[in-house]
Formats: C-alpha cells, sequence, structure tokens
C-alpha cells in the first residue's frame, strides 16, 4: 500500500527543513526563529508538534476546508438563475448594477465575474479567439476609393509643437494622394485638404473613413439637423460618398501608410531643416512624388476614375459651414449664440419667417443668402459680450484647442504684467516728483 501525500506549502516545507536540522541538534532554536522571523516561543511549540506528529503538524490544518466568508451555495444560484434569465448577454459588471439596483442582491463584481466564467456566462477577454480580419482585394481603379486618416505624431519632434497629418491614400496602388498638416483634425481643416486634393486629381467615387465625427453622426438619433455633417453635405454637393470602415484594419492602407511615415516623414523633415506647419506643406508634394516612386504598386486597371470638376460646383461656397436659421418678423437671427440682425430693404422685409443660410468661413467671417443672393447683415451687441460655457472637444482635437488655450493665457499674462508695470513705473515717478519737490 503506497503512502499518503503530503501537501505543502513552500513556506511549510522550509519550517519542515529547517526545525528537523534543529531536532537533529545541528541548529540552535534561536537561530531557527531568527531565520523564520519567529520567536523563540512560537519555534519551540513547533519543535514540540513536529517531534509528535512529524511535517503533517505543520501543515496548515485550513487546507481543503471551505472559507468562513464563502457565500452560500443558495444564493450562488439564485444570482446565477436571475443573470441567465434577464442578464445573460451583459458584463459582469453591468449585470451586479443590475442585480444590486433592481433587485437588491448584493455580490462582488470580481465574484460574480468568477461564477458567470464558471457557468458558462462570460469569457474573459483573455480567453476569446482574436477576430479574423480576412485580405480584401484592392480595388480596380485610381480614384475608385480614396482611404482618409488623421495621425496625431510629433511630426517636428522637439522643434515644434505636436500636430496632425491628413493622410489620403489611394486603395487601389497605396499611393500617396495629398497630405496636409494642420493643428488638428476639424471639419475646416478637411475642407482644406479636400480642395487642394480635387485641385490636383479631380473628384474621386468615394472616400474611405473612419467614425469619426467630422465624417459621421454617431448619435442614433440626433436632436436635430438632418443626420449628415458638414463634410458629409460638402461631398454630397460634389456628387462624393463617404464611407466609414467598421474596424481600423478595414482601412489597413492609410494606416500601415501612417506608420511608414511616421519614421520616413520626420526623419526627412529633419533632414530639411523643417520646423513649421507651412514649410512642411510646402515640402509635402517634393516627399509624395519620392513615396510613390518607390511604395505604389500598378493599378489593376489603368482606367482613372476621377472626374473633373464641374462649372456650377464653387468650391468657395461648399467649403464653408452651412446652417439654416429662421427669420423672425423683427428680421433678426440667432447664431453661435449671437444675435444678427438682417438689414431693412424691399428684399428682406419679405423674408420674415423664412428660412435663410448662414455661410460661416474658416476664418470666422459670417455670410447669409436666400435663394443664391447674398443679404446685408450686422451683428447687434458687442462680440465680447457673450458668455460662453465649456466647450465639449473631441480626443483627436484636445492637442490643438490646448495649445490655444495656452496662447490666449500667455497674451493675457503678458498683457497683466505689462499693466502692472506701467502702473508701478507711474507710481515711481509720481513719488520722485513728490520727493524733488
Amino acid at each position: 500500500m503506497s503512502a499518503p501525500v503530503l501537501t505543502m506549502s513552500k513556506r511549510e516545507f522550509e519550517r519542515a527543513v529547517l526545525l528537523r536540522r534543529v531536532l537533529e541538534k545541528r541548529l540552535t532554536q534561536r537561530k531557527a526563529a531568527e531565520i523564520l522571523g519567529l520567536s523563540l516561543r512560537q519555534v519551540e511549540r513547533l519543535c514540540r508538534r513536529y517531534r509528535t506528529a512529524g511535517p503533517a503538524a505543520l501543515a496548515s490544518r485550513r487546507r481543503g476546508r471551505a472559507s468562513n466568508h464563502r457565500v452560500a451555495e443558495s444564493h450562488r444560484q439564485s444570482v446565477l438563475g436571475l443573470v441567465r434569465a434577464r442578464y445573460a448577454d451583459f458584463g459582469p459588471t453591468l449585470a451586479r448594477e443590475k442585480l444590486r439596483e433592481c433587485h437588491g442582491l448584493e455580490v462582488s463584481k470580481e465574484t460574480l465575474r468568477k461564477w458567470m466564467t464558471e457557468d458558462g456566462l462570460w469569457v474573459p477577454h483573455a480567453r476569446r479567439r482574436d477576430r479574423v480580419q480576412q485580405p480584401r482585394n484592392r480595388r480596380t481603379c485610381v480614384g475608385e476609393l480614396i482611404q482618409i486618416d488623421g495621425c496625431d505624431h510629433e511630426w517636428f519632434e522637439e522643434r515644434a509643437a505636436r500636430c496632425t497629418l491628413l493622410v489620403y491614400v489611394d486603395d487601389a496602388t497605396s499611393r500617396l494622394m495629398q497630405l496636409h498638416f494642420c493643428d488638428s483634425e476639424s471639419t475646416f481643416t478637411y475642407f482644406e485638404a479636400t480642395r487642394g486634393y480635387l485641385d490636383r486629381h479631380g473628384k474621386p467615387v468615394a472616400f474611405y473613413s473612419d467614425k469619426y465625427s467630422v465624417f459621421r453622426v454617431n448619435q442614433p438619433e440626433p436632436r436635430g439637423g438632418d443626420g449628415v455633417t458638414q463634410f458629409g453635405r460638402a461631398l454630397n454637393e460634389l456628387n462624393i460618398d463617404i464611407i466609414c470602415a467598421n474596424t481600423p484594419a478595414a482601412k489597413g492602407r492609410v494606416e500601415r501608410a501612417n506608420l511608414t511615415l511616421q519614421d520616413r516623414l520626420v526623419k526627412e523633415l529633419r533632414l530639411q531643416g523643417i520646423s513649421s506647419i507651412a514649410e512642411a506643406n510646402a515640402f509635402a508634394p517634393t516627399f509624395v512624388a519620392d513615396y510613390n516612386a518607390r511604395f505604389a504598386k500598378a493599378p489593376s486597371n489603368a482606367f482613372n476614375a476621377h472626374r473633373p470638376m464641374l462649372p456650377s460646383e464653387k468650391l468657395d461656397d461648399i467649403f464653408t459651414w452651412q446652417e439654416t436659421r429662421r427669420v423672425s418678423r423683427s428680421l433678426s437671427f440667432n447664431y453661435q449664440r449671437k444675435l444678427f440682425l438682417l438689414q431693412e430693404t424691399d428684399v428682406t422685409r419679405a423674408l420674415a419667417g423664412q428660412r435663410v443660410t448662414v455661410f460661416e468661413l474658416d476664418d470666422g467671417t459670417i455670410k447669409v443668402r436666400h435663394a443664391g443672393k447674398v443679404l446685408p447683415i450686422t451683428q447687434f451687441g458687442r462680440e465680447d459680450a457673450n458668455i460662453t460655457q465649456g466647450a465639449v472637444v473631441a480626443s483627436k482635437l484636445l492637442g490643438g484647442v490646448l495649445q490655444q488655450i495656452k496662447d490666449k493665457q500667455a497674451k493675457k499674462d503678458s498683457d497683466k504684467f505689462d499693466k502692472l508695470r506701467t502702473q508701478r513705473e507711474k507710481r515711481l515717478s509720481l513719488q520722485r516728483t513728490k520727493a524733488v519737490a
């Protein structure tokens, strides 16, 4: 008959070895106490137990027994029953919140996670299979699908502030079609970059982007508007479609181009001594030509899908921020928390109760049109009289917004310092005058 197996922890095994040496008179109890970090009396007790029952006396007596804090099995089954019936597709965190709010059941998040995992209701992320990203064939023609993305990076390293590069890549050939440096991703920066693209190449069939708010209204049921962004409205006027990718891997050509640019373009800018957005945009066409000569692929079809601009497509008007406003009986309307008045003329008097279109340019200039005619307007009150609240800023815009805030605060502090210095100089001058008198 085989001897029973004794389970011991590493610490218990080390104690057994030391106590055996003590009992064999090869080590004193006081020295063993110093090594184990125990009191002498505790070592004496352990030696008596070891002498009586052997190494088994040093093993924890709680091993194999349930914890005193273990939840009753009936409570576990009632919780899992509710989860199966009503919250089978919930994660542990949300399921715990609903159990507490709707049923008055208290259970820790990690305990519920363990129960749901053991019951097959939850699969930990570490055990899940990675999503299979199958390759997609390239489009056949140049200009059929253009992937676009913004890449926020230290393009000038430590020579200048961090900025964003808007990248346009042709899906059929992996050519760089347009590079545009800017402070951050915004509707107006995409207006400017896309206008440069259209001037250089013409109109593509479609743009392929992520789900950033410039390209797509992400709210399922927006409170106002027609569910189309300003960039989407501009492309619709130009008869260009925009498609949003469901995952970053779906627009992998522009994502991989970003990685290459973060290496090669950064070093080229360093070698050229370029440290500003204006200089980088001037250098971009040279870099694009060299990049395409090295990495671009030949299309499977030589046809160019780009279309020419139509005479009726006025880019100066299309690439503006456009919103409609209803004119009141007093020939006024509100825009951006400001009140604007239409100058009273024979034309504007007939517009009471009707809608006009407000065009806002990148520099903040406001124009109002109705039926294609520009209407004369004036702003009521002072521009600085408007009280604004905290603005909601997307994460991609945060760098540019913070830089603007820093510049504004630095100017304000500088003006305040100059004012205090002027007052001090006047006060000292007055004191000198009095002292001479």
